[in-house]
This record gives C-alpha cells, structure tokens and sequence, in this order.
C-alpha cells in the first residue's frame, strides 16, 4: 500500500535529512520509470503529512543531469502529493544577487541537452503550458514565509539551468548574463515541467552560493559547500514554517494542467 502525504520536498544540495518530521518511516515506490533518487521519508509536521526525498541520494550520489527526475515526480505523483518545495542550489549572475542570499525563481530558461522532459512518449503528445512555470499560491506562501524570519529573498528570478555536472566557462557565464537570467542552476528542468505535467503545484527556493564565474572568481565545489553549509539551518527555518502557511484547498490552475495540452 502506497504512504499517502499533502506536501512533498525535494532536499537539495546540502539538505539530506528529514529530522524535522515526527513518527516518520521510510517507503520505497516502484515506478514506471525506474528507481527514485533514494527512498522517500513520510512523516508528520503538525497538521500536515510531509514526504522527503533526497534529490541526488542522501549519500550526495547522483549528478544532477543523472538524476531520474520522472520517477522522482511520478512517486510524489502516486503517494497523492498536491504541492512541491524544492530547495536547490545556485549561483548568482547578478551583482545584487549575493552568496549567502536566497531567490525565489519565476521563470526559467532551459540549456540541458539530455534529460527526459515529459511523461508522455508512447500514446499521446503533450504539449504542457509552462509560460508561469511555479505556482502562484506556493509562491506567495514562500515569500510570506521568508518575510515572517525576516530572510532577504530576491523575487521574480529567471532561473537558468544548465546540464552540468561541470560549472560554466567564463564565457558562458558572460553569455548566459546576457540573457537577462539572474540566477543558474542544474537541478530545476525538467523537474518544474515534469510537476506541472502531473498536475503538481510546485514552486522552488535556492540558496545562493556563489557569483558564477562571470565575477572572474572561479567557482568550486568546496566554495559552494561551505555556502550551503551556512545556510542550511535558514533553509530548514523556511521548511518549518511553510506546511502552516499552505491553504488546505488549492485554488491555481496547477490541477488543470493536462486539460488544454492535447489536440
């Protein structure tokens, strides 16, 4: 029998534990398309039923273009999740955007190059609408939860995701600058357009580590580490409060999703 939960989280890198959930077990769901990064944790918050789910293993194991982004959604999808927080990761193409800021990401902009971007393949094409990528009602819960601690959290970001796992040239970084995007990452696609494919509100916050190396200061692994480290605990303040703040009912569009995206 599958763990039912209202509210699924993806921990990024640097969140690998679920601690903060009460009377928890550990679940294990098979999917259509393979094995999910690492089993699924299901446990209370409060008055809310939480899953969590390591992205790259709880072990930090997976690169993010190996991740199975499918069938980590799909085993939301399956356990009844209606709304995904997904912290991540990224680094900063602007000025004003500082490591050790969080963003809030509005849009994307998208140069993976091998990942599997649908679950459709076989019996119908989909053409998902992803012109507003995240939810507007968990964006609104995640900005009133980052003012409620007082967290500084740039809004409306353009978030760029690369392939990885390697960091940008510098002429790439200069390049991807020119674009307008704010903020890069390898993690966000195709799991945003995978939710929103399952009909999953989804909406996610990153932690910034560093300035890319636009800013002509190499970026590294340990750099990107040691920022996380210092705002992991932020991060869980965040995930603390944010199931209290989610309305029960939903009221966007995110359910409606697959209604108008076939002929």
């Amino acid at each position: 029998m599958t763990e039912d939960a209202e509210i699924g989280i993806f921990g990024g890198t640097g969140i690998y534990d679920s601690n903060f959930l009460e009377d928890s077990k550990e679940v294990t769901i098979d999917t259509p398309f393979g094995k999910t990064s690492d089993s699924i944790i299901v446990g209370n918050f409060k008055s809310k039923r939480i899953a969590f789910m390591a992205r790259h293993g709880r072990k930090h194991t997976i690169p993010p273009h190996l991740i199975n982004y499918r069938a980590n959604i799909w085993a939301f999808k399956k356990m009844g999740i209606k709304r995904i927080i997904a912290p991540s990761a990224v680094g900063s193409l602007k000025e004003e955007i500082n490591p050790g800021d969080f963003a809030l990401p509005s849009q994307f902009i998208d140069f993976t190059k091998t990942r599997k971007g649908s679950f459709f393949e076989d019996d119908k094409v989909i053409h998902i609408s992803v012109a507003d990528p995240f939810c507007p009602e968990l964006q609104t819960t995640v900005i009133s939860a980052a003012n409620n601690l007082s967290i500084k959290l740039h809004k409306n970001c353009t978030y760029l995701c690369i392939e990885g796992p390697r960091f940008s040239t510098k002429a790439e970084s200069r390049f991807y600058r020119s674009l307008g995007a704010d903020i890069i990452g390898m993690t966000l696609v195709p799991e945003c357009q995978l939710a929103r494919e399952a009909q999953i509100c989804y909406s996610s916050v990153s932690t910034v580590t560093d300035y890319d190396v636009w800013a002509e200061k190499p970026v590294t692994a340990k750099e990107v580490v040691r920022t996380l480290s210092e705002n992991v605990e932020t991060t869980k303040k965040i995930l603390s409060i944010l199931p209290d703040l989610i309305p029960t009912n939903r009221k966007c569009s995110c359910e409606k999703a697959l209604e108008e995206a076939s002929f």
